[in-house]
């Protein structure tokens, strides 16, 4: 989550409380199984090899809306749906198209009865399937990367602290072949961001969680880490920086032994920033062929696996996340406000 969206948050929040009022139960659908759903936006095609990855004449589906900031989508292929976040209502829903829309946790960060002082958005951020079933998250309101039971939807704390300190506000994650974690920590989830009095960690890192507990700064120059992925041969980290005065996707080599090494600027997303392009980098997914599916201006950049940019997604609005669903031949996309979906022509999975 980008918290130099606020503005964007502040105006969908009363709209999204109006919209949400009432429907919150978790055992309630608050949006109804739909078969056809309004279509928007656009693909641009900025290469020919786009076609190859998504139609060009396809539009996105809006499968709901009225959220004050969706984020962090995952699809779960053993129950067929989706969940995905929105953080400053401290909520996870889950979405298929049996059962449309409904709430799956709330609260999901910050717990019921706890401080909400030190946090501008307390929820989770971004989500991951772990190779064991259980759902990896980046909690802002327990500062923390956590492990969730998707049944029993029991929670453990994997890290929340580094050198004695509690991290900022963990903010996404990707779990490996090799079961360590990579996981970012920008201030967003904090009020005040760098200068709140609750910070206390001198940097905003990326991270590494080893499968014994132990935790690595592998990035502390990165002013606004967002974003992670892995490459499909786990050899390549990729990292998003949201902050708009550098808006840049960078890339770390990953050796057989664990450690990763900066690679450099992979994608200069600087270039596209502009008033017609709302949006900054921030989530991404990667497809088995390599194609990087990463949001920045303007919607989801598809990028080759070289860094070359082939054609964006463009929603609209500025578009925070995104990953694949069904049966890998779907991207799905929290969009501001909205929750929406395109085909593709691969199988991202492979």
């Amino acid at each position: 989550m980008n918290m130099n969206r606020r503005t964007v948050i502040t105006a969908l929040g009363a709209m999204g409380s109006a919209m949400l009022n009432g429907c919150t139960d978790g055992k309630k659908t608050m949006a109804p199984p739909a078969t056809d759903y309004p279509l928007f936006g656009k693909v641009e095609q900025f290469d020919p090899a786009l076609s190859q990855i998504v139609d060009t004449r396809s539009k996105l589906a809006k499968l709901a809306d009225g959220f004050w900031w969706s984020e962090g989508p995952v699809w779960d292929r053993v129950r067929q749906r989706l969940y995905f976040s929105d953080v400053p209502q401290n909520t996870v829903f889950s979405w298929n198209k049996r059962d449309g829309l409904q709430t799956w946790l709330k609260p999901s960060g910050l717990p019921d009865g706890a401080d909400p002082a030190p946090f501008d958005s307390a929820g989770i951020n971004g989500m991951w399937i772990m190779a064991d079933g259980s759902l990896l998250a980046a909690s802002h309101g327990k500062r923390a990367v956590t492990k969730i039971d998707i049944d029993r939807k029991a929670e453990t704390i994997l890290t929340g602290a580094y050198s004695g300190k509690k991290y900022n506000s963990p903010n996404d994650l990707v779990e490996a072949a090799d079961g360590s974690i990579y996981f970012t920590d920008p201030p967003y989830g904090l009020k005040g961001q760098d200068s709140s009095p609750d910070k206390e960690q001198a940097h905003n890192g990326v991270y590494r969680l080893a499968k014994d507990g132990a935790v690595t700064l592998i990035d502390a120059s990165l002013t606004r880490p967002n974003g992670v992925a892995l490459s499909p041969d786990q050899k390549t980290l990729y990292v998003a920086q949201s902050d708009p005065d550098k808006q840049i996707l960078k890339s770390y080599n990953i050796g057989a032994n664990g450690s990763v090494s900066d690679n450099g600027l992979f994608f200069d997303a600087q270039p596209l920033a502009g008033a017609d392009a709302p949006g900054l980098p921030d989530g991404m997914c990667v497809a088995q062929s390599g194609h990087i599916f990463a949001t920045g201006p303007g919607g989801v950049l598809i990028l080759s696996p070289q860094g070359k940019l082939l054609g964006r997604i463009n929603p609209g609005k500025a578009c925070a996340n995104c990953c694949f669903g069904d049966d890998g031949r779907t991207l799905y996309l929290t969009a501001s406000d909205t929750l929406a979906s395109i085909p593709l022509n691969i199988n991202a999975w492979g």
